[in-house]
Formats: C-alpha cells, structure tokens, sequence
C-alpha cells in the first residue's frame, strides 16, 4: 500500500470527536506555517535591506571623511579671509616676518580674478639668506595666518658665499570680492 491510502484509512479509523481535535491541530498547524513563512520572507527582505545599507555606508563614510576634510580646510581659509586687513599687502607680509637678507625687492605684479577672491600679487626677490632663514621665512608665509599662496619660489645658493641664497618667489594675497561671486 502507498503512504497516502495508509495514512486515509487510518483518518477514516478515528472516531468524530477524535477526527474534529485531529483537525483542529492540523488547521493551527497549516496556520503556524503559513505565518512562520510570511515573517521568515519580511526578516530576509530586511536582511537585503540592511545589507544594502551598510554597503551604502561603507561608500559613505570616505566621502563623509572627505567631506569634512574640506570643510575644515574651508573654514579656516574663511578664517584668515576674515582676520585679513584692509592695508595687508605681500610686502607688509614679508615684513612681518622679521627675515631680512641683505636686500629685498617687492614688485607688484597682476593677480588672478578668482570665483569671489581678487589675488593681489608680487614678485619677490630676498639676496643672501641662510639656508635656515629661508626655511624659516617660507615656513611663517605658509603657516601664517592670512591667505597667502605662493607660486612659484626659487632658491639658489650664491657664488661669492655658498652659505647663502637668493630667494625669488611670486605670492599672492587672496582678498574678498565684495558683490556676487563669479561661478
């Protein structure tokens, strides 16, 4: 005999009463399965979900670090714009640093228009620094603070004392532009 008349004449062997509870039984437990599947499909489509977004956050997160990165580069850029003084010129710069080689030139030569910032720049010619004077003089332009960019710098030892240098350097003093910036 096959399994499935066995397991019918057997069902057709109980009495009512036993029949009625037996179904009963099977009824809850149909039910039971049906909702095990039905929240066992909502787990693994939050499953898919959450996986979807750690891999989004995985993305993210450079960016994010990025992101903040050149905010902070930003916002202190906006910092030395704002602690700019109206007379700062590349020669009160220089000047400030206190590093005098034997003599200095400053020529005033045309800046760039940028989106919102005018560049006021000069070249910049210091004769016979120190190796460590000029370090030092780069150093405090650098790390100063008001938005200087350097351009180009060139520094060459001296024939008549190799212990100093001439130093030549065009930089740039950023000033705001007043009115709407150019995109």
């Amino acid at each position: 005999m096959r399994p499935l008349e066995v397991i019918r004449e057997q069902w057709e062997g109980l009495d009512s009463r036993t029949r009625l509870w037996s179904g009963y039984a099977l009824i809850i437990l149909l039910a039971a399965a049906v909702g095990w599947s039905t929240l066992n499909g909502k787990v693994q489509a939050l499953e898919k979900k959450r996986a979807a977004r750690e891999t989004v956050l995985k993305e993210l997160l450079p960016i994010k670090v990025a992101y903040l990165s050149a905010r902070q580069s930003s916002d202190q850029l906006n910092g030395r714009i704002a602690s700019l003084r109206p007379d700062d010129t590349p020669a009160k710069i220089i000047e400030d640093t206190g590093i005098k080689g034997k003599s200095v030139k400053i020529v005033s030569i045309k800046g760039e228009e940028r989106s919102g910032f005018s560049e006021d720049a000069a070249d910049i010619r210091i004769d016979s620094l120190t190796l460590n004077e000029a370090t030092n003089l780069l150093y405090r332009i650098e790390k100063g603070n008001r938005p200087v960019i350097i351009k180009k710098c060139n520094l060459r030892m001296r024939f008549d004392d190799p212990s100093r240098c001439d130093l030549t350097l065009v930089m740039a003093l950023l000033k705001s532009v007043a009115g709407p910036a150019k995109p």
